[in-house]
This record gives C-alpha cells, structure tokens and sequence, in this order.
C-alpha cells in the first residue's frame, strides 16, 4: 500500500468519479490511476469502486470507508511533513486562507501586511468564496484557515474560534431622504425603499431578515451581491439603499454616498476562523491568527482544538 495509491483514490472521489480529471489534477496518466487503484482494491480484498465497463459509477459500501480512512491517513501525512518544516524551516512554507471578499477587502489587509512583513518566505495565498465553499476548502485540506461570518459552526470537522463582533451600516447616495432624518432611523423608514444587500448565504444576512420579520415588514430587496464594492456600486446608481457591514465603508473611496449608522436595528455578527481539529498548526499560522485577532494567542488556539478533541471521544 502506498501514498500515491491514496492520493488517487481521494483524488478520484474528488473530481466526481472522473479518472481523467484526476489524472489532470495529479499531472499524470488515466491508465496509471486505474492501474494503482486496481492493484490497491487487490490488496485490500475490496472493490472499492463500481465500475460500469471501464468507467467508474460509484463508490462501493467498504470503499466510502476506504474513502474516508485514506483521507485522514494524507491529512496525518501532510501534518508529519509540517512537523518536520516547523523545526528544520521555521520562516518557510505555505499558509493559505479561505475568505469571503468582504473579508479580504475590508478586514485581513493589515493583518497580512505585517504578516508579509514578518515572514518574507511564506507563500501567503487568499482563497475567496461562499462560506460554504471556504469551509469546504478547508475540509478538503485546500486551505488552512477558513476566515468568515456565517457557516463554519456548522462543519463538525472545524474547530470554531470567534475573532470579532460587527455590525451594519445603511448606505444611501448623497442627499437621500434618509440621510436628512434628524432622529434615529427605524427598519420601517428601510422598508420604504428598494433594498441591496448581500446574498443569504453571506455577511450575516439571516440577522437582517431576522429583524425585519421580528418587526412584521417585508424588506424589497432588489437585488443581492457576494461583493460589497458591487452593493456600493448599485446604490450609487440609485438602484436602491443599501445595507453592509460598517467596516466596509470608507468615507475617502465612498464620497458619493452616506453612511447611515443602522447597529442598533439588528444582532450584531461574530467574524470567525475555522480550522480542522485534526490539523497541525505552524508557527507562523498561529502569528497570523494572533495579527487578525489579538486575543487569540497559541495558547486559545490550542486550547479550543484541544476541547474539541475531548468532545469527539465523549
């Protein structure tokens, strides 16, 4: 049994029983993947997959076992390599982080500049992407930080670590009505008007329906947007008013719009990083944590993979 036999099998699965794309993936040959993952099922006295000529249709009962021990034997493998680069390279290696845009855009620059700064030879990449995609990312093992507002709770496999609370601000091009409020503004002055917002799946989105149904008003949203710049963009052409998270507006690029202060109409969200329990953390991957939130020393990394660990044997 070998690595490489593995990493085909996975591979496989991931691309969707496609043994082409596999091979793409892998920068090798259709005919050495079937052949390796043959003499792998031989060994193991299984089928691992159903094959319907020489075309692969589904994943046997054992082989979804097969499956997911052969995932968590190259997670392991891939944590040896790291112990190993933590003491013969300490400053090198890779760290890639899966986000949401509004994330990139408004709330990780610093931390990655002086992250750069720090540590010159680590390949530092941005994954963006739906929460859901981000987290699956981080599963899979394509990414090793998953940085968002909703979704990461959700996977078992990811220890959930809160870095920052936020909330909402309403934008409206200069000279709304709504701007010209002397008193507080209300979700009933909102509902008045056409609506762009974020997509539901994003930047917490279920609080903002939350409060319009808790109220009894149904928002008119126009249109959604994964890309805050794209929200900004729509209400300064007067397709609607918009709501974003506060951090995202800056009063230097955003000068044809106002920015209306909306935190006290809804629930204030909780930024969080999502890290697999079973992963094995670099150095540099705990600085980069603690410059995004500096709460978040080693030691409440550690303790909170630690305690997931121990609700996993319970």
């Amino acid at each position: 049994m070998k690595l490489q036999q593995l990493r085909y099998l996975v591979e496989v699965a991931k691309q969707g029983l496609n043994v082409s794309e596999a091979a793409e993936k892998l920068h090798t040959s259709q005919p050495g993947i079937s052949k390796q993952i043959r003499l792998l099922e031989d060994e193991l006295g299984i089928q691992v997959f159903i094959r319907n000529g020489k075309r692969v249709v589904s994943v046997s009962e054992p082989g979804k076992e097969v499956l997911r021990i052969s995932e968590r034997i190259l997670r392991e493998a891939q944590n040896l390599k790291r112990v190993g680069d933590e003491f013969s390279r300490e400053s090198e290696g890779a760290l890639t982080i899966a986000t949401t845009h509004t994330q990139a855009r408004y709330a990780l620059p610093q931390a990655i500049a002086e992250f750069v700064r720090r540590y010159p030879k680590v390949r530092l990449s941005l994954k963006q992407g739906s929460p859901t995609q981000i987290c699956d990312m981080v599963v899979s093992g394509e990414a090793d930080l998953a940085i968002a507002t909703e979704g990461i709770a959700l996977y078992k496999e990811l220890a959930t670590l809160p870095c920052y609370e936020w909330n909402r601000s309403l934008v409206v091009p200069k000279g709304h009505p709504l701007a010209a409020l002397e008193r507080e503004i209300t979700l009933a002055d909102i509902a008045q008007y056409p609506i762009v917002t974020y997509d539901f799946a994003f930047a917490g989105r279920s609080k903002i329906n939350k409060s319009f149904a808790e109220q009894g008003l149904t928002p008119n949203v126009v249109l959604t947007a994964i890309d805050t710049d794209v929200i900004k963009t729509y209400v300064s052409l007067g397709l609607g008013i918009g709501i974003i998270a506060s951090m995202a507006f800056e009063p230097e690029r955003d000068h044809n719009l106002t920015a209306i202060d909306a935190g006290h109409l809804f629930e204030p969200s909780t930024t969080k990083i999502g890290i697999r329990k079973d992963a094995y953390l670099r150095g540099f991957a705990y600085t980069f944590i603690e410059l995004f939130a500096p709460h978040l020393h080693r030691r409440e990394v550690d303790s909170a993979l630690l305690a997931h660990d121990v609700d996993d044997e319970e």
